[in-house]
């Protein structure tokens, strides 16, 4: 896909991974429907990067848990641009253990309305339009915590609830790419510890001690947390470069699933063939 004038709808785009993949597409000349509501701080940063980047957008604040506005959202995004042919679908609640400690019943609605049911009714109200501009794409952000669950060192970074909806993202993922095609591609990119999101720079990472922090890294392959630079540009490669693919998963973990085995040194054996 040609990026330069294509129009992309990037949910929760007021700072961290959001916000990159933002400014990454306005340098492709993509132009862009920015939403946000929380972190208010952040909005005149917000305003003046993307303003920075000379990027046609507009940045409008959405409560994405209340679902009946959503289809306006879609439609305010039509009427400004004409079109839409991307979805970044970047709307997620992950509670941190070490944050938040044993579960209260609405911190668990939080995480489960907000990394499903946002997800789902956002697809759902962009798709006719994602259809009509003939190569559409659709990427879900989600987390290895579908996979890991809370367990080993992420025991104090992935809520059971949190972890449970991720999986439900590739069960969606997998849906909407039978529905949507041939029109558009849906792909899923599934996050491991990134900063900004379960890694540096967010308030539970700050919560570990410098034991479990070299717990997280010393299980992850590559020996680092992943950056929002990783981010982008797996989100450009998904767009830009792999028109075969849909329905499929990307696992940008830096290893962090393999990290906990070991692989031991072929044995001597006791004979030959």
């Amino acid at each position: 896909m040609k990026l330069e004038n294509r129009v992309a709808l990037v949910l929760g785009a007021i700072k961290g991974i959001g916000k990159a993949i933002g400014l990454g597409l306005a340098k492709e000349g993509v132009k862009l429907a920015l939403t946000h509501f929380d972190w208010e701080e952040s909005l005149s940063e917000m305003r003046r990067d993307f303003a920075e980047a000379r990027a046609d957008h507009f940045i409008t604040k959405i409560n994405l848990l209340e679902t009946d506005r959503i289809p306006g959202l879609v439609e305010e995004v039509v009427n400004r641009f004409g079109r839409l042919d991307i979805l970044i679908n970047n709307i997620e609640r992950g509670g941190w253990p070490v944050v938040h400690g044993p579960y209260i019943r609405e911190q668990w609605d939080m995480e489960m309305a907000t990394t499903l049911r946002a997800k789902w009714w956002g697809f759902d109200s962009a798709l006719p339009h994602l259809r009509a501009s003939g190569d559409g794409v659709v990427i879900n952000l989600s987390s290895i915590a579908g996979m890991v669950g809370r367990a080993g060192p992420a025991s104090l970074i992935f809520n059971d609830g949190y972890a449970a909806a991720n999986r439900g993202i590739s069960l969606l993922t997998e849906t909407w790419a039978r529905m949507a095609a041939p029109e558009v591609r849906v792909n899923e990119i599934m996050l491991g510890i990134i900063e900004t999101r379960h890694g540096p720079g967010t308030r539970g990472w700050g919560l570990l001690t410098e034991a479990q922090k070299q717990a997280v890294i010393q299980h992850t392959l590559l020996r680092r947390t992943g950056t929002v630079e990783d981010v982008v540009n797996a989100v450009r490669f998904v767009i830009r470069d792999a028109p075969f693919m849909t329905g499929s998963v990307i696992r940008l973990d830096g290893g962090y699933l393999l990290g906990g085995e070991e692989v031991k040194a072929m044995p001597e054996g006791v004979e030959g063939i």
